[in-house]
């Protein structure tokens, strides 16, 4: 998965998974500057931001675009995306997710959910480009 990659390049967590997003042709490039606000639990240790960057991208292909059914669409495939993080993480806030863990330890915590998420979202995708 390149989100991986690109977390290990020095991307934050949402901007990898948005610019994975934006390689598949998921999203616009103009998303990108978009994700790093979502960095690092939203910048407040909130919301996982390999969540966050996640949303952003399922947002991007299912949002709203006048037809009321897309927007349910999003909402489901985001409550699944959440659900599927929280079975295998339990928790989906950054601070809890990364207590105990500083420096490279952490670094390598959090890519771990960024490929995890990376996984998940193309997974969740592959339904709407194949289907």
């Amino acid at each position: 998965m390149r989100a991986e990659e690109y977390y290990n390049q020095g991307y934050s967590c949402s901007e990898s998974i948005v610019k994975e997003g934006i390689d598949n042709g998921f999203c616009r490039q103009e998303v990108l500057p978009v994700a790093t606000a979502f960095s690092s639990g939203l910048s407040s240790g909130c919301l996982c931001g390999a969540i966050a960057g996640s949303q952003i991208v399922i947002g991007s292909i299912y949002g709203r675009s006048n037809a009321k059914e897309n927007i349910q669409i999003a909402k489901d495939k985001a409550k699944a995306f959440v659900s599927d993080f929280k079975d295998k993480y339990k928790y989906t806030c950054c601070r809890t997710l990364c207590k105990g863990y500083e420096g490279a330890e952490r670094r390598a915590h959090c890519a771990e959910m960024v490929k995890f998420c990376s996984q998940k979202l193309n997974e969740l995708v592959e339904v709407k480009v194949n289907g």
